[in-house]
């Protein structure tokens, strides 16, 4: 029989409305590791199309993996979690996957090379991020869960936001010199490592949720997690409605690298402060994820969630039929703003509806299902666009997303919303 986080008496819950600090240091752990991730990202549109020829098609290709290189990983990464009960244990793994990742950069010299580190760098974000989010979920009250994603994102935005201004500086200093920046990279995400590994308490939740700190064995005699229970969670119809909202829409995604080549196509931007575009829309992310993590509490984390798909909808028109710096910065403005709704509050959505034992798995395959439908969504962007033009890639994608909100609506109205109980 299943234990439900809500099911937890109120005394065994924390009071306090500070948010803890162990959810702090993970948000200084993820910005540190988001500067060494984005100084790549930043480059890696224009390092791909520009020093490495790739299509449209190719690159959708790559974009592609980088979203579904995820997908099978984070299901193991939130398996394990909660079947070892190190939560902890898994995500530094991923932690340092991600690290030596920027070290394979260096050499690559072609498609199939880069596809490759890529894939590994991809491979440990997917294992981190369920471990993770677990010990955010874990960490504090249930009817704060929203402020809790919202100031670990907040902070991760903040890395999000620096690494492109690094690899921008990096550019300048020296155009044309990946290599340093992957350098730069690496280093940057050793000490993401050192501050995860060294200022992280381990946590072993019992049966009830409830974070345990005794010695390894404590466990002992407990039935561990099966693949049977994991299954089990697709019969919780809050969850499983949630789940289908969010591979839905995910799959009408466009990447961000394809959204800036679309405007650096159509002339409002140039190639000069292309890294830069990646700044702005984590810059509106950081200043926006800890309110709306608050409002997604008060208000309902499905209504949020939803709203930030119709934010995305608004940066896919405004790409198209905007021009100029101005077009592009209200593009960037409604993105930002779209991750801000969407990124910390579908794990905030999510971890209510589940068995306190199989949380992280749950995030898991919640955060699985929209890294699959972002890698399908590349793949067929890229094709649309290498057949059509652009902005005709953009429409088709826009008219998809609009009927994917329509399908999705009915679906996250309807999953079982805990802001009532939360209070």
């Amino acid at each position: 029989m299943y234990v439900s986080v809500r099911d937890i008496p109120h005394g065994a819950r924390p009071t306090t409305a500070r948010v803890p600090r162990v959810v702090v240091v993970l948000g200084l752990v993820s910005l540190i590791t988001d500067v060494s991730t984005e100084m790549v990202t930043a480059v890696l549109p224009l390092y791909a199309t520009l020093a490495l020829g790739l299509t449209p098609l190719a690159y959708g290709l790559l974009d592609g993996l980088y979203q579904g290189a995820t997908v099978v990983v984070r299901l193991l990464g939130g398996f394990f979690a909660d079947r070892l009960r190190r939560p902890k244990l898994v995500a530094g793994a991923g932690y340092a996957l991600g690290a030596a990742a920027k070290l394979m950069l260096l050499p690559v010299a072609g498609a199939g090379a880069l596809s490759a580190a890529v894939g590994v760098d991809r491979a440990g974000k997917g294992l981190r991020t369920a471990p993770r989010d677990l010990l955010i979920a874990t960490a504090g009250p249930r009817d704060r869960l929203g402020r809790s994603f919202g100031v670990h994102r907040a902070l991760d935005a903040t890395g999000a936001l620096l690494g492109p201004v690094v690899a921008f500086g990096l550019l300048a200093l020296a155009p044309g010199d990946f290599d340093m920046v992957f350098v730069v990279s690496f280093c940057v995400a050793v000490l993401g490592v050192l501050l995860f590994v060294h200022r992280v308490p381990e946590r072993r939740a019992d049966a009830r949720g409830v974070p345990e700190t005794g010695a390894p064995g404590a466990r002992e005699g407990k039935r561990p997690v099966s693949l049977r229970d994991v299954a089990e969670l697709l019969r919780i119809g809050g969850f499983r409605r949630l789940l289908c909202a969010a591979a839905v829409l995910s799959a009408a995604t466009i990447g961000d690298g394809f959204l800036y080549l679309v405007l650096l196509r159509n002339d409002s931007v140039t190639i000069r402060w292309f890294p830069l575009l990646f700044v702005c829309t984590s810059l509106v992310y950081l200043a926006l994820a800890v309110p709306l993590g608050r409002v997604s509490d008060r208000y309902g984390r499905n209504r949020v969630f939803t709203t930030g798909y119709g934010l995305l909808l608004c940066a896919y028109l405004t790409a198209i039929l905007a021009g100029g710096a101005a077009g592009a910065a209200l593009c960037l403005v409604f993105l930002g703003a779209y991750y801000a709704a969407t990124d910390g509050v579908l794990p905030a959505a999510a971890a209510p509806l589940l068995p306190a034992e199989l949380t992280a798995t749950g995030i898991s395959v919640v955060q699985a299902a929209v890294a699959g439908g972002r890698a399908l969504g590349a793949v067929a962007f890229g094709a649309v666009w290498t057949a059509a033009e652009g902005d005709a890639a953009v429409w088709t994608f826009a008219a998809a997303l609009t009927a994917a909100l329509l399908a999705a609506a009915s679906l996250i109205t309807r999953a079982r919303d805990h802001r009532t109980e939360a209070r």
